[in-house]
Order: C-alpha cells, then sequence, then structure tokens
C-alpha cells in the first residue's frame, strides 16, 4: 500500500538526479489531474496491483475464487455477493422491442366486443397523456382484439389463439398483467427497461449483473446479446448499442453483440498468416506494454483493454464451437421451429440463449424489433406470433429438459403496451393502437418465480391497472433478487452520487416469487 501511494504521489524518484525527478515528479502529477477522483483511489488502493482489475487474465486468482464458490475457473464478482442464496444463476431477457399488445395477446377484455366503435369514456382515460400520432384523433374508438382466447393449463391462464405454443406451456409462467412505465415513446421507454433511466447514458441491467455477478465461464463473456428482425414490421424503431452499454461502469461489463453473418463477433477472426501461436506472442507482448502503461497511468481501462484482448483470444475458439448447431439432433430443430436452422431468426438465436446458458454466460438478451404496431395490427402481430411464439416456448421446455430451468430466469416483454382505442380507421377487418404506458403485460419463468400464476389486473379496458400496480423499478429488483442481489446495495459510486439499477425507487414484488 505504501509503495502504491508512493507511485500515485509521484514518489520513488530517490536516488535519481535532482532536475531529472522534479521532471518525473511534475510529468506524474500531470498525469494524475487526467484521472478522475474514482479512479485516483482505486490507483491509490491497490497501486500496481490494479491490475487484477482484470480479472480474466488473473487464471490462478480465478480457479480459487471458482473452487471457493464450487465452480473452478469462475470469475469473480464483487466481494460480498450474492447477498444471499440467489435462486438463479443467469437470465435470459426476451425483449419484444416496439411493444406487443396486450390486448390481444394475454390481457383478455370480453366486454369490449359490446363496446367496438364506441368512443373510450373520458372517466377511463383520465387526462392521461397521449402521443402526437393519436392526440388530435377527433375520437377514440374502442377496438377490441380480432382473435380469440382462452384459458389454458391447470392455473387457467388466459391466451390469445396467437399463441399456441406459449399456451402450452402456461403452467410454466408467471403472468405480470399490470407492469407500467414513464415513458410513453420508444426510445425513452427502451433505455428505461434497459437501464432503469430514460436518458441514455446509465449501465444496463446486464452490466450491473456482470459487474455484481461476474461470469462463470472463461472463454465466453458476462453478458451477450442477440438481435433479430421481425417479419410484423420490418420498417420497426432502430436499436443502438448503448442499450446493452456499460454506462459509467468499466466498460468491460457492456454486452457483447452476436452477429448472423460471418465473424460472430466483428474481428475475431485472425487475419491470413497469422496462425494461433503467433497471436499468442503478440498478445503476451501486447500485454506487458500494456502493463507498463496500466503501472505508470494506473487507468483501469487499460486493464480492460488487456482483458478484452484475452477473452478475444479465448473467443476464437469458443464462439465457433459455440455457434455451430450442426451437433443439434433434429428433434431439438423440430422443437424450435424451421426457423432455427437459419442464422439470425429469434428461433435460432433461442437456441444460442440456451447453448450460451449451458456455457456459463451470466446475462443472455434477445432483441426482436417489428412489434411497433400502429396501422395493421392484426396481419403485423400475426408475424411476429409466428416469429416468436414456438422458439419462446422451446426454450422454456429446452431448458426445463436438460435440468437448467431450475437455476435459469427467463423474462419476456416489451417497453410498453398498446392502447384499447384504433389509432386511424377502425373497420370490421383492420385496426391499428398507439403506445400505451399505463399497462402492460410481461411474463417470467424458471428460478425463483411462482410458475402457473398471475399477478396484478386492469380494468375492463385494459387502460388502467385496478390492482397490484408493477412498475419497471420493481420489475427490475425483482430480476436482482431472484439472482441473489439486494437491488438497495448494488451500488457504483459516479460523480459524486452511489447510483443504483433502481435508481431511488423499486420494491421487490414479493408476491410472485416462490
Amino acid at each position: 500500500m505504501e509503495r502504491a501511494m508512493d507511485r500515485a504521489m509521484g514518489g520513488g524518484t530517490a536516488g535519481a538526479p535532482a532536475a531529472a525527478a522534479a521532471t518525473a515528479t511534475e510529468a506524474r502529477r500531470e498525469r494524475l489531474w487526467t484521472l478522475t477522483r474514482r479512479r485516483f483511489f482505486e490507483r491509490a488502493g491497490a497501486g500496481v496491483g490494479v491490475a487484477a482489475l482484470a480479472s480474466l487474465l488473473e487464471r490462478d486468482l480465478r480457479a480459487a475464487e471458482g473452487r471457493a464458490r464450487g465452480r473452478a475457473g469462475s470469475l469473480p464478482g464483487l466481494p460480498g455477493l450474492p447477498h444471499f442464496a440467489p435462486r438463479a444463476r443467469r437470465a435470459i431477457v426476451l425483449f419484444q422491442s416496439g411493444a406487443p399488445s396486450q390486448v390481444d395477446l394475454f390481457d383478455h377484455k370480453p366486454r369490449l366486443a359490446e363496446l367496438r366503435g364506441k368512443d373510450l369514456p373520458d372517466s377511463v382515460r383520465r387526462g392521461q397523456r397521449l402521443t402526437t400520432m393519436t392526440s388530435r384523433q377527433a375520437s377514440f374508438p374502442i377496438a377490441p382484439s380480432l382473435f380469440r382466447f382462452a384459458r389454458h393449463g391447470r392455473c387457467g391462464a388466459w391466451v390469445s389463439e396467437l399463441l399456441p405454443h406459449t399456451a402450452r406451456i402456461a403452467d410454466e409462467l408467471c403472468f405480470v398483467k399490470s407492469v407500467h412505465t414513464e415513458a410513453i415513446n420508444h426510445d425513452p421507454a427502451i433505455t428505461f427497461l434497459q437501464t432503469g433511466a430514460q436518458l441514455a447514458g446509465r449501465p444496463s441491467i446486464g452490466a450491473w449483473l456482470s459487474y455484481g455477478l461476474g461470469s462463470e465461464g472463461d472463454d465466453l463473456p458476462a453478458f451477450v446479446v442477440l438481435v433479430s428482425q421481425g417479419s410484423g414490421n420490418p420498417a420497426d424503431q432502430p436499436l443502438y448499442d448503448r442499450l446493452w452499454g456499460s454506462g459509467f461502469l468499466p466498460t468491460r461489463h457492456q454486452g457483447v453483440k452476436f452477429r448472423s453473418a460471418g465473424d460472430p463477433v466483428l474481428f475475431l477472426s485472425d487475419p491470413p498468416g497469422i496462425d494461433r501461436g503467433t497471436r499468442r506472442r503478440i498478445l503476451d507482448d501486447l500485454s506487458r506494454l500494456n502493463r507498463l502503461k496500466l503501472e505508470d497511468a494506473g487507468d483501469p481501462e487499460i486493464s480492460t483493454r488487456i482483458a478484452s484482448y484475452e477473452l478475444a483470444f479465448r473467443m476464437q475458439a469458443s464462439v465457433p464451437e459455440l455457434v455451430d448447431v450442426s451437433g443439434e439432433p433434429a428433434r431439438v430443430f423440430e422443437l424450435y421451429g424451421p426457423d432455427a436452422r437459419k442464422p439470425g431468426t429469434f428461433a435460432a438465436n433461442c437456441l444460442l440463449a440456451r447453448r450460451l446458458a449451458e456455457r456459463g454466460v451470466r446475462f443472455i438478451q434477445l432483441f426482436h424489433r417489428g412489434w411497433d404496431q400502429h396501422v395493421r395490427l392484426p396481419r403485423q402481430i400475426a408475424g411476429q406470433c409466428r416469429d416468436t411464439d414456438q422458439a419462446c416456448a422451446a426454450l422454456i421446455a429446452d431448458l426445463k429438459q436438460r435440468g437448467l430451468l431450475e437455476d435459469t430466469l427467463v423474462v419476456w416483454g416489451g417497453e410498453f403496451g398498446r392502447t384499447v382505442y384504433c389509432q386511424g380507421p377502425l373497420t370490421a377487418e383492420d385496426y391499428g393502437r398507439d403506445h400505451h404506458p399505463r399497462c402492460f403485460t410481461a411474463w417470467l419463468a424458471g428460478a425463483g418465480v411462482k410458475a402457473g400464476t398471475t399477478h396484478g389486473e386492469t380494468d375492463d379496458f385494459s387502460y388502467n391497472i385496478v390492482r397490484d400496480p408493477v412498475d419497471v423499478h420493481d420489475l427490475h429488483a425483482t430480476i436482482l433478487r431472484c439472482l441473489g442481489i439486494d437491488h438497495l446495495r448494488l451500488t457504483f459510486k459516479f460523480q459524486g452520487r452511489h447510483h443504483r439499477l433502481t435508481d431511488v425507487h423499486g420494491r421487490v414484488v414479493e408476491e410472485i416469487l416462490a
């Protein structure tokens, strides 16, 4: 520690000529001014040992930590985490980008049929804000779903005919019909779901979990992202890499996006003429140079760069094996559906999600675009359900038959819901729905949650919540709880404030926990 403080404050020049010592001291002071206060204290507390931040490099340390946790070779998270015994070791989030219509999928409202075309009462709308897309409509005609609903499973959950495969696993699911959000437009709402804040710049939930819990494996990232394009609305809202970013956390905790064509991860393959032995020697030399710079500058991002190079080297062997699904038996492809053989589809990504879970990836997030149905909803939502229904059910069944569902949490949902009133013309066979932040449905399955249950209730118009509201911060707090984390205690100090995923909000929804 004394040596570390000596280096941090510009010492260690004894015996050198006075002029050279003064120059070196001044240079070090200048470099220190370029560091943030947090980084300075990280360096002062760890000194030369700040390189241990690149835990991917410390194989002996990882092995010792892994043995202590019962899993040799795992990457350690923060000391003291998990805060209590976790029910889930990993999480898979099936994010349906664009906002699926709860009115047409899960939130059955039989009274709406007799109210078709009538104006939504002001007593229901209660002066709530509208988007600019419908705020100038002369009326707000009620549009009941064109799709039939039925009860399924022993739990009797209502599920639309659009989701026959999901209906068959209803007893494995916990439906939360009372989720609500603060945002009414896509980008802030998606950002809110991913980071706990509407403004960009905060760490994503996967980054928080990587930071807190680390990874169980050496050869793959702790946080992996897979993106697919839906057939319902090909011109749907864009997705930005910041949605799986690390924000103010160290950058090694950001999600790694796998591509569906070419190298799964950009620049992972060696260039022509470079064999694996040559690559290893190059990385060793580069690592020594970076460590010298790390000792000199004390910037933790240098350790992140070292760790990234080392992880990429190991991924050159692990990723090709991961994405090569040719060894999967035919029955697996039959389970996930024909799209499972097409790289980049939602079904193929669900299969990869299972393979990632098997290999110790902590947080796996699928983004499926195409759910933004302002017009032609019946046709578009049918396409989205064809993309996702069988694969979602297959993932749950596959995890269960392999014994993985008992320690994997799976979450399905979008960024907000859809209005019961029609956007644009209402016809006998067509309608659209606008954004609706006041209520929407999500479902959870697997470790830590009560299977075969429904939580929360909306009014007869699926417009307002009448029982057991769950806001986004509550959902985040509950996900963290399943993974053994107290959301109040997983914090990171940035710009003088201790931040957390749930900000100053959040309540664990104990009622849905097993």
